[in-house]
């Protein structure tokens, strides 16, 4: 096993907040370490909604849209628009198209009529106006950020085409007009942005249904008065009632009642949660049979729902080293398609080919060549990934992070409320008197311990009423500073006490009862007789050893880092089968563990409670925060599990696989589409083969669909 660093880290930790854990002691006394309490919360930054106005098409990169619920209906009414949009065009290009010579000549048959050809310059300035205004008017964003991309191609696309046109039509040029391809383009460029921003805003729509969870209404409880008042009036210290069914309006402490409460929407447990009073209650989710009555605890931007919403907009708004990648490339193919289209048109003209068809080369072009795949290809699978993952109890604040998962060689645990439950629970109880049975012995106990609020004592309390014992009445309890209780039941002298007590009585434990390292074991004396004794323990997780296994399995090593003793931490470690531990370190040295594993040229992921292992999270390359319940936030780290379930890391690790490969993959289809298409929009097959620029557009326009449909498979993958 590894040792720990000799020397600590030089960096600072921050203040220990009340709950922090601290190195816990050698377990030889009755009384135990205490049990650590969750981390206290803290709040990430607010992300600022994007105007839609200003919204850059050139990269599509939708993952800058707000998304949130307070932008969703901006961003629905801009899908809206668009199809729209589509529709009225898409009644116009029908007369558009059977007025065209080109389509006359194509299918056989010839229609006009007085005026015809002014009709026909008329409907086309009406689609080339009310169709083309989104990319003309996004041209106008993009060339004042000068930072000229889709919107600016297709505006000069569709502009030459209707300025050719215009002028053949009129009789300044000689030639054929383009104006089916001016309708069918800007229709298929319209739905392709319409299908596109649906895509994208379905993946997102997981924000809006966890604001939707929340109720308008709750019932105040003042004494006996019950009043119904807005959610939104609700203040720290108040008090609501719950009925059965209803939806638990905000957070809180329960303060009367019981009931199994439903927190798969917010949480991603399947399993309802049995909450008793003082179990804290989350807002959203949906209360059982049983009614509650819960005190505010939390309200409004302070509420785990707002903390969830908030960091989902963070991840989906964080541009990722690939999505840089990608904007880079889709800028790169910008200048290229404003180059390759004039270059075209050029060589052809040179060629000594008239002015129609060169423009029309061009034109295709400069459609063809719209990075319109290569910019969604990654926001679509951010907005999907980081969705999905907040479903399953992942909330991503640092999105490289996320995808740099998949290099994870090395996995630290801390100890305490991570790989264990961070409480105290009954192990063994074992009776050594003869008339006794084990419920009768737990009782026992539990009924003294229930004067406690020691983390030992009430692990037995907790134990007791998990298997409904009833506890017998007690007299004289008295407390034996350092060595246990004893009280009178039943006419019995009963002793609660530490070995040091029966040490000191010179009475000899029994063999099976000398403690691995990572219990501690109380002994139960009757009129001065060993009656028994309890074992507890900071229990292993029931998913704690499949967690490691599985990393294991990866190829990843797992090791844990503690401020217990060596014996504990050892017989931790030797359950779970670890690669190493760490014992007997104060937070800050943690640093050092993951600076010394990083030398060895490890890729290392830290996970620990957000709070005093900040150092340690902010030194790693992943820093994996737990937390259950309200208390999930933790500012150096980079992912955070809600529900503090090991596996969730495994999980984590494969999403970010999933999410990279998908995204990889969408990078192949969008770039490999434009290695193709360029040369076929430039002519290079001319005479055998010519692509139009309706024919262009819909190429680029199924890229994207495909690179979508993509995108969507990744939920499959994230099951």
């Amino acid at each position: 096993m590894n040792k720990p660093p000799s020397e600590p880290a030089t960096t600072t930790p921050p203040p220990v907040a009340p709950g922090d854990k601290s190195p816990v002691p050698d377990h030889t006394g009755h009384h135990g370490p205490a049990a650590a309490t969750p981390p206290s919360e803290t709040t990430g930054a607010t992300p600022k909604p994007m105007d839609h106005s200003q919204m850059d098409h050139s990269k599509m990169n939708h993952g800058k849209m707000n998304h949130s619920p307070a932008g969703g209906h901006d961003h629905g009414a801009m899908i809206a628009d668009f199809l729209r949009r589509f529709w009225v065009c898409l009644a116009l290009s029908v007369p558009i198209v059977a007025l065209s010579m080109m389509f006359q000549n194509l299918v056989g048959y010839n229609f006009s009529f007085p005026y015809s050809t002014w009709v026909l310059l008329a409907l086309a300035s009406l689609i080339y106006g009310y169709g083309g205004w989104p990319f003309l008017s996004g041209t106008v964003g993009e060339l004042r950020r000068r930072q000229p991309g889709m919107m600016t191609l297709v505006a000069v696309g569709i502009t030459v085409a209707y300025a050719y046109s215009v002028a053949v039509t009129v009789g300044w040029l000689r030639g054929m007009d383009l104006f089916m391809e001016l309708a069918t383009l800007i229709d298929i460029m319209l739905l392709g942005h319409y299908l596109e921003m649906k895509s994208v805003a379905g993946a997102s729509h997981a924000l809006e249904l966890l604001v939707q969870l929340l109720p308008a209404e709750a019932h105040k409880q003042e004494g006996d008065k019950i009043s119904d008042v807005q959610v939104t009036a609700l203040v720290v210290g108040d008090v609501v009632l719950v009925r059965p069914g209803e939806r638990i309006p905000t957070d809180g402490e329960v303060t009367d009642g019981s009931s199994a409460v439903n927190e798969s929407m917010l949480t991603g447990e399947s399993v309802p949660v049995q909450k008793e009073v003082g179990g804290k209650v989350i807002a959203g989710a949906v209360n059982g049979e049983g009614a509650l009555t819960v005190r505010v605890t939390h309200q409004g931007a302070d509420s785990y729902l707002s903390k969830v919403v908030k960091m989902v907009s963070e991840a989906q708004n964080t541009k990722s080293q690939t999505q840089t990648l990608a904007d880079r490339a889709a800028g790169w193919l910008t200048g290229i398609s404003l180059a390759g289209g004039l270059g075209t048109l050029a060589v052809w003209l040179w060629q000594g080919k008239d002015v129609a068809f060169a423009i029309e080369r061009m034109v295709t072009v400069m459609v063809t060549a719209c990075p319109h795949a290569l910019g969604v290809a990654i926001p679509l699978v951010v907005a999907i990934s980081t969705s999905i993952s907040a479903s399953k109890g992942l909330l991503i604040r640092n999105r490289t992070a996320f995808e740099e998962a998949r290099k994870i060689t090395a996995m630290v645990f801390d100890k305490t409320g991570t790989l264990t439950e961070g409480a105290f629970g009954v192990t063994r109880v074992k009776v050594l008197a003869a008339d006794l049975d084990e419920a009768t012995l737990l009782g026992t106990v539990a009924a003294l311990e229930q004067q406690s609020q020691h983390p030992i004592a009430q692990g037995i309390v907790r134990e007791a009423h998990k298997r409904d014992l009833t506890l017998p009445a007690i007299e004289d309890f008295q407390s034996l500073t350092g060595k246990g209780v004893t009280a009178t039941v039943a006419g019995q002298a009963v002793v609660v006490a530490s070995p040091g007590y029966l040490k000191e009585k010179d009475i000899t434990p029994p063999a099976d009862a000398v403690s691995n390292g990572a219990e501690t074991v109380v002994f139960v004396l009757l009129d001065g007789q060993l009656a028994g004794y309890v074992a507890l323990a900071d229990r292993i997780r029931d998913d704690s050893k499949e967690a490691v296994q599985r990393l294991q399995q990866q190829g990843i090593k797992v090791y844990m880092a503690t401020g217990d003793n060596q014996q504990v931490a050892d017989a931790v470690a030797q359950e779970l089968g670890l690669d190493g531990v760490f014992a007997e370190v104060l937070p800050d040295q943690k640093v050092n563990i993951i600076k010394d594993l990083q030398a060895q040229g490890q890729f290392v992921a830290m996970t620990g409670d957000g709070v005093n292992d900040a150092p340690a999270l902010a030194q790693a390359n992943v820093g994996i925060a737990v937390g259950s319940g309200t208390d999930i936030a933790a500012e150096t780290a980079d992912i955070i599990l809600v529900n503090s379930k090991p596996t969730d890391i495994t999980n984590l690790v494969e999403f970010g696989k999933a999410t990279y490969r998908k995204m990889i993959q969408n990078l192949f289809w969008a770039t490999g589409y434009n290695v193709i298409a360029l040369p076929l929009a430039a002519g290079v097959l001319y005479p055998h083969f010519v692509l139009t620029p309706a024919m262009g557009a819909v190429l680029m326009s199924a890229s994207t669909v495909i690179v979508a449909l993509n995108a969507q498979l990744l939920r499959r993958s994230l099951k």
